[in-house]
């Protein structure tokens, strides 16, 4: 089992930048196993995956945050982030951290969610 705690949620101004963690719990989680995700959703659409990571050179975006968000983690510290720069209104969601063992088609964990909201 794996548990997920997200934290850096925050209202920012259109331009700005703000930083999501997540750290990953479990008894016997071994985090650099797991393919690490960021997903987001807005009230009435389904969840997308915007972000994923198994090692620096295997990362994943979509087209919406291409060359502005930046998936990282800290195998050390159990924990993934997301850098988000650049931010606009569009970006205003619940972001959620997601996890599954590599090999897998679906994440199987995700974290209760942060709220991001983009607005001046």
């Amino acid at each position: 089992q794996v548990h997920l705690v997200e934290s850096g949620g925050a209202l920012v101004q259109p331009g700005g930048s703000l930083r999501l963690s997540c750290t990953a719990r479990g008894t016997r989680t071994i985090f650099s196993n797991l393919v690490m995700g960021w997903g987001r959703q807005v009230p009435g659409q389904e969840r997308e995956v915007i972000a994923s990571m198994y090692t620096p050179s295997a990362t994943n975006y979509a087209d919406s945050v291409k060359g502005r968000f930046t998936i990282s983690r800290d195998n050390a510290k159990n924990t993934v982030y997301l850098q988000m720069n650049s931010l606009k209104p569009e970006d205003t969601a619940v972001y959620y951290c997601a996890a599954k063992w590599r090999g897998e088609s679906s994440y199987n964990y995700w974290g209760q969610g942060t709220q991001v909201t983009v607005s001046s």
